[in-house]
């Protein structure tokens, strides 16, 4: 009996070292961590506190084989990434996952694979205080396949006060200045018509379209019904004009719901906006009318040649890359 109670003794000994032992390596990783954190909230809008969670839990506060071989602290995967990679079970035996040179380098992947994927472009919606609608936004766009995932994380933030990173002390009135959400970067504004295309008649027929303007550029939604060559004739551009400015080679009836811009194409992205995550079926000329950008600027920004188009998952830069 007494060869027992030590046993059982022992054995509840070791369950509370060991459970000290890990909350010991989650408070270091995170006092390790947080003013990197910090800064890619500036940088991008993701709240630190949700960085740092998904940090404890995604690479067991920094104990991981990916987070110790390869400084990859979030278990993102591969996916048409061109740099080095670590092999790893997972989901499936053997994955590849993407490996950094630097925690710093996984921190900021972290950020740009949030906020330039459409997936999670929502979240930066919520205000930066919300960790409880990023944590269960992040389960519902399927960050991870634990059906706990958006708990867990809400557990990390509140046992270690992680929010109270969302709003540091050394930041003017405690609130760092955000970069706007991809939405509002995005978001139409309609206008008045530009002096030059307000004669819309042809003949005796007005056609009556709705102007809108996006990254100071001004367009129109096409109806269905029209080609670049009748759209150059009621807003008195030249037809090559008008393609060089969408970036078409020929004249063609243009499917309902394009946007055609009515002036030349921005040579850069805004810088909040740098870089897009590729959608299943996006080519290159779409991501060139929808950021407003020159089709041949995002070939360059990208080293891919004219012609060839990116898998899903490609990250696209929007402006040149700073060597």
């Amino acid at each position: 009996m007494k060869t027992f109670a030590r046993l059982l003794m022992a054995a509840v000994l070791l369950l509370c070292c060991h459970g000290l032992r890990a909350d010991d390596l989650r408070a270091k990783y995170i006092l390790k961590y947080k003013d990197i954190a910090i800064e890619q909230m500036a940088a991008s809008g993701v709240p630190a506190s949700i960085t740092l969670a998904q940090g404890c839990l995604e690479s067991a506060n920094g104990t991981s084989t990916l987070a110790v071989q390869a400084n990859n602290h979030f278990g993102i995967k591969c996916r048409n990434w061109n740099g080095p990679v670590i092999r790893h079970d997972d989901d499936l035996k053997d994955e590849c996952f993407r490996s950094y040179d630097s925690a710093e380098q996984s921190f900021s992947d972290h950020s740009d694979f949030l906020r330039y994927n459409d997936r999670y472009s929502a979240l930066f919606d919520l205000d930066v205080s919300d960790y409880k609608g990023w944590a269960y936004g992040l389960k519902k766009a399927g960050y991870a396949t634990d059906p706990m995932y958006a708990e867990k994380l809400i557990k990390i933030i509140e046992d270690y006060q992680l929010y109270q990173y969302d709003f540091p002390a050394e930041a003017p009135s405690g609130k760092l200045q955000l970069p706007p959400p991809p939405s509002a970067l995005e978001r139409a504004k309609q206008v008045e018509a530009p002096l030059k295309f307000r004669d819309r008649s042809v003949g005796s027929v007005v056609i009556d379209y709705t102007f809108y303007e996006k990254y100071g550029l001004v367009y129109i939604v096409s109806n269905g019904t029209e080609s670049y060559a009748s759209l150059a004739r009621q807003f008195n551009l030249f037809k090559r004009e008008l393609l060089r400015f969408n970036d078409e080679k020929k004249d063609r009836v243009i499917p309902a719901g394009s946007y055609v811009y009515l002036q030349a194409k921005r040579a850069h992205s805004t810088k909040d906006l740098a870089k897009h995550v590729v959608e299943e079926g996006e080519t290159m000329r779409d991501m060139s009318q929808r950021f407003g950008v020159k089709l041949r600027n995002l070939y360059k920004f990208n080293n891919i040649k004219p012609g060839r188009e990116p898998e899903p998952g490609t990250v696209i830069n929007l402006r040149k890359v700073k060597k």
